[in-house]
C-alpha cells in the first residue's frame, strides 16, 4: 500500500508541517487499530487516511486523521497534504468527523480548505497552565467544538517566540492543545500575526504548522485588526509556515501549498 510524506503550508521541502497520506482503494476504512499503528509508526503530527465515496453522495472521499497517540476531529495540514496527493482539479468534498469539508485548487500548487470557524469563549487563566507555559497572557479563550483548544494572546511576538514550555507536564492537560499568539511586531512584515501550537495531550509536543488552530486565530485576529477578513498567519515553530486565512462567518478558508518529500510503500 502506497504512502506519501508531504510537507504542508510550505513551498519547499523540510519546512512547514509534515503529514503522512494513505490513499485507500477500498470503499471503507481498514481496522482502526491498524490505522493508529501506522500513524504511530510514521510518527508525524498527523497521518491522513482517505478513501473514495460514491460521487452521487454528499462527499467524494471519506477522511480521517490520526496523531501518533489519538484520532483527531479536525486537521488542516493533513487535509492540505491529502488534496496535494490527490492532485485535485477543481473542488473535492471530504466527509469527516467535523462535517463535510472542501478543498479547492485555486492556483498551481495552491489549495484552499473550507473549514468550520471555531467559536471563541473567554475563560479564566489557569495559573498552573501558565506556570507550565511560562507565559503571562493578555486574554484566554476556549475554542471549540471541533478543536477544544485554549488560545492565549501574549503581549508581543517576542514572547510567543521565546516560550519553552514543559511539554511533559503539558501532556497531562485535558485540552487537545494550547495556541499562543500575538500581533506581528513589524507592521511591514509579510504576516499579520504569529502563533505556536502545543498539543502534547494529543501526542504532539509542538506542532510545526496547525491549520485547524487558524479556524480560531482567524476570527480572533479579525476582531482585533479592525474587522479585516483576509489575513496571513505565521506559525513560528522551528520549521515555520504561513497560513493565508479568509473569514466567511461560520466558515474559515485556509490557503497554502504542499510538497511531497517521500513516496513509499507500506508493507505491513
Amino acid at each position: 500500500m502506497r504512502i506519501r510524506i508531504v510537507d504542508a503550508f510550505t513551498d519547499r521541502p523540510f519546512a512547514g508541517n509534515s503529514a503522512g497520506v494513505v490513499v485507500l482503494d477500498q470503499p471503507d476504512f481498514p481496522d482502526e487499530q491498524w490505522m493508529a499503528a501506522v500513524a504511530a509508526e510514521v510518527n508525524l503530527s498527523e497521518t491522513a487516511f482517505v478513501h473514495p465515496l460514491d460521487p452521487a453522495g454528499e462527499a467524494d472521499y471519506a477522511l480521517r486523521w490520526f496523531t501518533p497517540a489519538v484520532e483527531v476531529a479536525l486537521c488542516g495540514h493533513a487535509t492540505l497534504a491529502t488534496a496535494h496527493v490527490l492532485a485535485i482539479d477543481g473542488t473535492v468534498r471530504f466527509a469527516t468527523r467535523s462535517g463535510v469539508l472542501t478543498a479547492t485548487a485555486v492556483d498551481k500548487g495552491w489549495f484552499t480548505l473550507d473549514f468550520p470557524t471555531a467559536p471563541l469563549a473567554p475563560v479564566a487563566a489557569d495559573p498552573e497552565l501558565l506556570d507550565v507555559l511560562g507565559a503571562t497572557p493578555v486574554s484566554v479563550h476556549h475554542t471549540g467544538p471541533n478543536t477544544d483548544d485554549l488560545l492565549l494572546e501574549l503581549y508581543d511576538e517576542a514572547a510567543v517566540r521565546r516560550l519553552t514550555p514543559d511539554l511533559a507536564t503539558l501532556a497531562g492537560y485535558e485540552r487537545r492543545g494550547v495556541i499562543v499568539t500575538a500581533r506581528a511586531d513589524d507592521p511591514a512584515a509579510d504576516y499579520d500575526f504569529v502563533s505556536r501550537f502545543f498539543g502534547a495531550a494529543a501526542g504532539v509536543g509542538e506542532d510545526p504548522v496547525t491549520g485547524s488552530a487558524h479556524t480560531a486565530l482567524a476570527p480572533f485576529w479579525s476582531a482585533k485588526l479592525g474587522g479585516r477578513t483576509d489575513l496571513v498567519g505565521y506559525q513560528a515553530s522551528a520549521r515555520g509556515g504561513y497560513v493565508r486565512v479568509s473569514l466567511h462567518g461560520d466558515r474559515t478558508h485556509l490557503t497554502g501549498q504542499a510538497v511531497t518529500v517521500i513516496d513509499g510503500t507500506l508493507t505491513a
